[in-house]
């Protein structure tokens, strides 16, 4: 795919995973204990693949736009009735984002010394 359709797809990724994140979720609590938690880190993983590939950015401006999304979400949830903020979400979107970029620096092969 190319970067353009990267750019789409993160952007309509934003407004539905910012869409899920205001909505009122009832009974999914019950599958099991912290599935929040899950999802949270799961939908930054995610959101961190996308925005890397659609962006020509430097690890960190990536990993503090997606900080500062996951804290955005977090104040969006305490301002709605049916939703509360939490820090440990906060916590798990980040470790969602930042695992992602953990594995690709793990993963990715390095480029040889032109000079050795």
């Amino acid at each position: 795919m190319t970067r353009r359709v990267y750019q789409a797809v993160f952007l309509l990724s934003i407004v539905a995973f910012t869409f899920l994140f205001a909505k009122e979720i009832k009974g999914a609590a019950n599958l099991f204990p912290h599935i929040d938690k899950v999802a949270h880190f799961g939908i930054f993983f995610v959101l961190a693949v996308i925005m890397d590939k659609a962006f020509k950015l430097p690890l960190y401006a990536q990993i503090l736009l997606l900080a500062g999304y996951g804290a955005s979400i977090e104040i969006m949830q305490d301002a709605l009735p049916y939703r509360q903020a939490s820090i440990g979400d906060f916590i798990a979107d980040f470790a969602g984002a930042a695992s992602y970029f953990l594995l690709r620096v793990i993963f990715t092969p390095r480029k040889k010394n032109p000079y050795d």
